[in-house]
This record gives C-alpha cells, structure tokens and sequence, in this order.
C-alpha cells in the first residue's frame, strides 16, 4: 500500500503516533507531516574511538552493546532507559527517556547486550563519564557490516527537526522516514517544461532529498525547489483571490458636478498633498469600473490616509450608496466619528448622517443606530467588529474601509464585504510595509502610498532615555512634562500593561523575542501612583486611560482630553492609533524596549499634530549593544516609517514580521524568507500571473490547484493578513 499526500496520519503512522503529531503540531495528513522540514542537519563525523571523544561535539562510533538498565525515573514522570556500550577499549553510556517503563524496556529489548552497530550523536559528560542522549543508531549482525556501513554513513547528514517534549526529533525523523518508504507518486505544483527549465527537483525528489539527503549537496536542491513551490502556490492563491474579486460586478459610483464631493473639496481649508491628489485620483477611477476597488493605502501617521479615504466614501453617497468603516478599538472609532464629522462640517453632517455603532453601546442606543444603518438613512457608517454581526445589515453597502488592516484577517473583512453586493474596498494602514511584504501578505490588493505629510505640522524630535547608564534621566523625563504642561500642552504616558504587578499588558502585539518573559517594569496602575506624589505633575489634571475601562468611560476620558480638560493621560497602547490631539506635544513610552519598532512609531505618531513641535521620550533599562536598545535607537534615529519598516526587519527578521503565519503549524510559509527570497517572489508572481492567464480555473495545473488546496487554507490567509 502507498500514500498519497492527502493519506490520513492516522492511516500512515497508526492512530496513538497521529494523535501525539496532531496535539504537538496540528498535523492531520502525510503531506502535513512531510511539510515538516528539518530546522538544520548535523554531522554524524568521523569515526571516533571512545576514549577520544570530544565533549559538545557530533561523532560516530561504532560499538557492541554490554549492557541496559531499564527504570522509571525517581523525581519526574516517565522511565529511563541506561545502556552502556563500548568499542573494546573505551566504554561510555546512551541515555534514552520514554513515557513510561514498558516503552523503555520496549527499547531495550532491541538493545540487547552483544548487539553491534553505529551510534550517532553529541557527546556530553554526566559524572566524569561520556554520554550521547536519545542517539541515532544502527544495529547489524556482524561486526563488519558494522564498520562498513558506519564508513558509508560517516558523510550522511542527520536532519534535527523542529520537536517538542513529546515528540522529539529522532522521533520525528523515525515516523518520516517510514512514511517515505511508502509514498507514492506525489504530484507536482510545477508544469514539467516550467520545471525544467527552472531546473529543479520533482516534488517526491525535493521531499526525498530535504528529509534523508545522502551529503550535503543534496538538501540546497531539494530547498530551491520547495521555496519555489512555496512562492507559487501563495503567489496564485493570492492572484486567484484578487481575480475572484475582480469578476465580481460592482455597480459604478461617479462623482458628479456640484456633488457631496465636490462640496467638500470647496470647502476645505487647506489644499491636498500631491500624494493625497493622486491616491484620490486612482481610487476616483477605481470606483468608476464595474469591478471592485480593492485597494491598500499605505501611510505614514498623520499622512491623511482618513480624509482620502473620506472623499471616497463621498463619491459612492452621491449615488445613495453607504460606506462602512470598520475601526480596531471602540477609542478609535468613536474618534473617528468625531474627526469625520467635523470634517464634513454643519452642512455635510446632515446630508450623511455619520453613525457609531460598537458592540459596547447600550442597546436602546444601538437599536436605534443599526435602524438608522439598515433603512439606510446613515450614509456613512463607523464601528468596531459590530459592525460584522449578523443583525447588522446595510440597505446598499458600496465601500467597505478597513482601518489599521493588521488587526483584522481576511476572514474580517469579506465578512463586512458579503453585507453589500460587490462593495468597493480600501484597506488603511500606517504601518509602513517593505515591498516584498506586502506582495507576500497584500498580493491580492493593488497598493497606493502617501509619503507626504500635510504642511503645517511643527514636526516631532525623538530621545532615548537609556536609565542603564543614566538613572537620574528619569526625573528629567518627569521634569520635561511639567515644563510641557506649565506652557499650556498636554501629555501621553504610555505603558505596556495595566498593572505591571499582574503582568496585565495590554496590546495586540507580541513582545519581541529579546524580551519576552521579562514583566514590563512600569504599568498604568504603578505610574499613575507615582505621578500623584511628584512635586509638580501630582497637581495637574491627570486621568487614566485603558481596555478595561467601559466604553462610555474610555470616550468620555478621550473627548475631555481633546477639549484640552486633562493635562496628563497614562494609558496603555489603546491609544496607539487615529488619536487627533493637535494641542499634545508629548509622548512618553515606559520600557520602550517593549514594544515593535512600527509600534513605537505609531505612538509617536499622536504628537506633533498641530502648531507645537512634538516630543517623544523613549525611556528604556535595556543595556546598550542589546537588540532591544537597538530597536528604540533605531525609532530615535528616523521619522521615516519605511525606513524603519526596513529596520524592523532586518532587526526582528521577517519570520516575527509575519509572525502569526509563521508560528501557525499548517502555515504555508516553511522555507520562504521574505526578505532573502524578494527576487523569487516577484519571479514566482509572474509565473503564477501568466499561468492564470490561460488558465484561471488551474484544469491543466492538477499539482498546482492540489497544493493550493492543501496548503493554503482561510485559516493560513487570515493569518498572513492579520500582520
């Protein structure tokens, strides 16, 4: 019997080993199970006599078996399996730990004394004796055989595979292997001709090769030909999504003369960016077509991605469609509906009917705000995840705007789509993203960018306040607020977590690996305690602000500080986002070190608005030279998000960049580096373009739509666009 890549583990490797692969790594079929790719190879190295064997260091030796010890273990679950072996001068021992006795003694029966073979693995020294832990093994019937094949093995790299507690890797290594010895035909993403004269490996050769390589040499192949298969098969999933859409029919929305856009152009008080201009111009076009918009606009902060985004939901309320905009926290939505409907201003307002509508409001008010919704009296549509409840409906959804795209997936957002009949879409982001990402995450959008800021704004000077070498900076800190406030400005603390007793922190974004397990020091709670005992900042008009808060207090706290009614606001990160406070002149963020680099930089993004220069104040306790202190020197170093964009990756690597998708155990992302691997996308694009070309359907592509099928799964999008 043969296995095909769609065989159930269960069927492969027996229901008991399935059940340990599904629970360690969310594996369900063969091909899952082969998608595991060893992390890297070791040598086994020249054969060594035991009393020469170096400690830390990866030997072969072969050796007679004198004798094993099977137990269970004294202060931890599970059994021990000892057995000492030796080479006729040298003994040393082999440590192997099992689930219970019976497996141990299971082992040991294979084991048994006077049985020769070659024994692979690190060497370490317990107690003044040299030991391999669980090392790769060979047993033979004679002793000839025995350094025959050792000979033969001496160059054959063993694979050391991403493993757990209970499935280790010369586990994994076992289960693969036998799965090997069965495998039938495996069919191929790639065309034959296509294959060729990419020259690369079939699809069975590349798994053969990058699981049990017989030297070196033969795992590079085997990986140019599976990253090859990776940017293929994302690349025409990404381009069959953007095509699906693009074959959908959209009613076209025109701007007419003397139309709400038209209106509000007039009356704008400043003139548009050439950026603004032309990002609006393309979105003006795209609204003109039968097709859906689909439509990511990149910007830094404060770049005015909402007031074009605005203009678009103009143009489709001419023709009495309805926009929704679909924000990540109730704060920013509600600040949202605020900044909009000044914009629109006392003659605009009233035409649109600018709604809110979150999952917090009570629910007289949200009754009466999903009626206005449904009836479509309220043109122009702002809310929170609400908005994709199935009791929300629209009378004639035609844009759909998604603000700040990492914090929802695909999922989200055709969810919100699927309200309308083929709505337009643009998806907001000021999280600045290198190109190679956002043609591996945004393939299936066209992608607009405005790098030029507003005239008008004062600017915004970064410091890092490093109290590994300067404690006393922190007073300065508090002391430089004062200032700030004593001139009539306003001031943001930030902290990581609500209360850093509890380690309660409180944002959508990992810490970075440099600092995770480490509690933040300084939390909303702690801060706020020490701020009411400062001699100056104790008696300004302070408030808190976090996600715990109800909803009514989180706006009510948020409006009294745009009225200029409080001095200092100590939050969390749920501030990070659209917060407009043009009188706000500074921005403090407690252990920097924390936070993302796009995320730093998003919260530096909340001062310098307006006429006051901004000031942002980094203070961090990482030592300088760590890659924490080189990540909040880098925001220091540059206002330019795409600079830092660049920075952040080079920094972190692009695996935490996509980090969801990565960490996902069926992701579609194994081998394929983002960044090492840009040329390869764009190349794998254009394959992936001109076989849909004549081939949208993938009929003559049999591999290929089976790989898609296999491998990228809404889970796996979902995940891909959620950074």
């Amino acid at each position: 019997m043969s296995f095909t890549l769609e065989t159930p583990l269960a069927e492969a490797v027996g229901t008991s080993t399935a059940k340990t692969l599904e629970r360690a790594f969310g594996m369900g079929t063969v091909g899952e199970l082969l998608g595991h790719y060893p992390r890297r190879y070791a040598d086994r190295g020249e054969l060594t006599p035991i009393l020469e064997l170096p400690v830390g260091e990866t030997v072969t030796i072969v050796a007679e078996v004198l004798s094993t010890r099977a137990r269970q273990m004294r202060n931890r679950r599970g059994a021990m399996l000892e057995v000492i072996i030796g080479d006729g001068v040298g003994q040393m021992s082999l440590t192997f730990f099992a689930k219970n006795l019976g497996q141990a003694e299971w082992r040991a029966k294979e084991l048994r004394v006077g049985r020769r073979g070659i024994f692979s693995g690190k060497v370490s020294q317990f107690r003044d004796t040299v030991q391999f832990a669980h090392p790769d093994y060979q047993l033979f019937e004679d002793s000839e055989a025995a350094y025959r094949q050792a000979d033969a093995l001496q160059d054959v790299p063993i694979p050391i595979y991403p493993a757990t507690s209970a499935m280790q890797s010369w586990q994994i290594a076992k289960v693969i292997d036998a799965v090997l010895d069965k495998l039938g035909e495996v069919p191929d993403p790639l065309p034959e001709d296509l294959r060729r004269r990419e020259g690369l490996l079939t699809a069975g050769e590349a798994l053969q090769s990058i699981h049990r390589p017989h030297r070196r040499a033969d795992v590079d192949p085997a990986v140019r030909t599976l990253r090859m298969h990776e940017a293929l098969v994302l690349q025409t999933a990404l381009l069959q999504q953007r095509n699906l859409v693009r074959s959908l029919i959209a009613q076209p929305r025109p701007a007419h003369a003397g139309g709400l856009l038209e209106q509000f152009d007039a009356k704008l008080p400043y003139t548009l960016t050439a950026d603004q201009q032309r990002v609006g111009a393309e979105i003006a076009d795209d609204l003109l077509l039968e097709r859906p918009m689909n439509r990511l606009i990149q910007g830094e902060v404060g770049s005015g991605k909402t007031l074009v985004a605005l203009r678009a939901m103009l143009q489709v309320a001419e023709s009495g469609g309805q926009a929704a905009l679909i924000a990540p926290t109730e704060v920013l939505a509600a600040q949202h509906l605020r900044s909009i409907t000044k914009m629109l201003g006392p003659d605009l307002a009233p035409q649109l009917i600018p709604t809110l509508l979150t999952g917090q409001m009570s629910a007289p008010e949200r009754r009466k705000a999903a009626l206005r919704v449904a009836s479509g009296q309220s043109l122009l549509v702002i809310g929170t995840h609400a908005l994709l409840s199935e009791k929300t409906t629209f009378a004639d959804l035609a844009l759909v705007v998604v603000d700040e795209q990492h914090r929802f997936g695909v999922e989200q957002r055709e969810m919100l789509r699927a309200k309308g009949t083929a709505p337009h879409a643009i998806v907001l982001t000021a999280t600045p993203i290198p190109r190679t990402v956002a043609m591996t995450v945004f393939g299936d959008l066209d992608t607009s960018v405005i790098r030029s800021m507003p005239a008008g704004r004062a600017g915004i000077s970064t410091f890092v306040a490093p109290l590994a070498e300067h404690p006393e900076w922190f007073q300065r800190v508090w002391e430089r607020s004062a200032e700030e406030i004593a001139q009539g400005r306003q001031v943001f603390a930030v902290c990581a977590a609500i209360d850093a007793a509890e380690d309660s922190v409180e944002s959508d974004d990992a810490p970075p690996p440099d600092v995770e397990g480490k509690g933040p020091r300084w939390g909303v709670v702690q801060l706020e305690q020490l701020l009411a005992t400062h001699p100056r900042l104790g008696e300004v008009r302070r408030a808190i602000l976090h996600g715990k808060m109800p909803a009514d207090e989180k706006d009510a706290t948020m409006r009294a500080f745009a009225r200029g009614e409080i001095d200092l606001l100590v939050a969390t990160t749920v501030i990070e986002v659209g917060v407009d406070v043009p009188n706000a002149s500074t921005m403090i963020i407690m252990d920097a070190d924390r936070f993302g680099v796009s995320q730093l930089h998003q919260l530096r993004g909340r001062v310098g608005r307006g006429e006051f220069p901004g000031l942002c104040l980094l203070v961090t306790e990482a030592e300088g030279g760590s890659i924490a202190r080189e990540r909040v020197e880098a925001v220091a170093a540059t206002l330019d998000g795409f600079e830092l964009a660049e920075v952040d990756l080079e920094l972190r690597g692009e695996g935490d960049v996509l980090g969801a998708a990565q960490a996902g155990a069926k992701s579609s992302l194994r081998l394929l580096r983002v960044v090492k691997d840009a040329g390869l996308i764009a190349h794998a694009r254009d394959i992936a373009a001109d076989i849909l070309k004549d081939d949208p359907m993938l009929v003559k592509h049999p591999g290929l739509r089976v790989a898609i099928a296999g491998r990228v799964s809404d889970a796996d999008r979902a995940a891909l666009s959620k950074n």
